[in-house]
């Protein structure tokens, strides 16, 4: 596995597609977790985060249990998909949300991407266009 993260609007898919030719990236938003089980990238993965705990949520779970049932979930992309490539934002600079959906989202995706980004082979930081590796070689 390989994560590519970075500001909005930095250029990750774009330096993703240069990376690595002929790898189709799905949008996270609009793709489930068995979809993801089986592609060769996914971009922007933290609104895949947001996406599922809404749907955790309409299930009558706590924010709390929806959070934890999204990161068990992310961890089977461990497992189950070790080439993935995984293009997610940096959310967690800036102003504390107000709202207690959106600051469980912000803690759940960086808890997710820390993860995720511990079991990466590599890891690379997308600052305007241009890749910095991280972690790996």
């Amino acid at each position: 596995m390989e994560m590519i993260i970075g500001g909005a609007f930095q250029g990750k898919l774009e330096y993703a597609r240069r990376q690595y030719p002929g790898r189709e990236f799905l949008d996270g938003k609009e793709c489930s977790l068995e979809m993801i089980k089986e592609a060769d990238g996914v971009y922007d993965f933290q609104e895949w985060i947001r996406k599922e705990m809404k749907e955790e949520l309409e299930t009558g779970k706590s924010l709390r249990e929806s959070k934890e049932q999204v990161q068990k979930k992310a961890q089977e992309l461990i497992r189950e998909n070790p080439d993935l490539i995984i293009i997610s934002n940096e959310i967690g600079y800036g102003i504390v949300p107000l709202d207690a959906f959106d600051r469980e989202f912000r803690e759940a995706t960086g808890r997710i991407c820390t993860c995720l980004a511990e079991n990466a082979s590599r890891v690379i930081r997308v600052i305007m266009g241009i890749g910095t590796v991280i972690k790996g070689d």
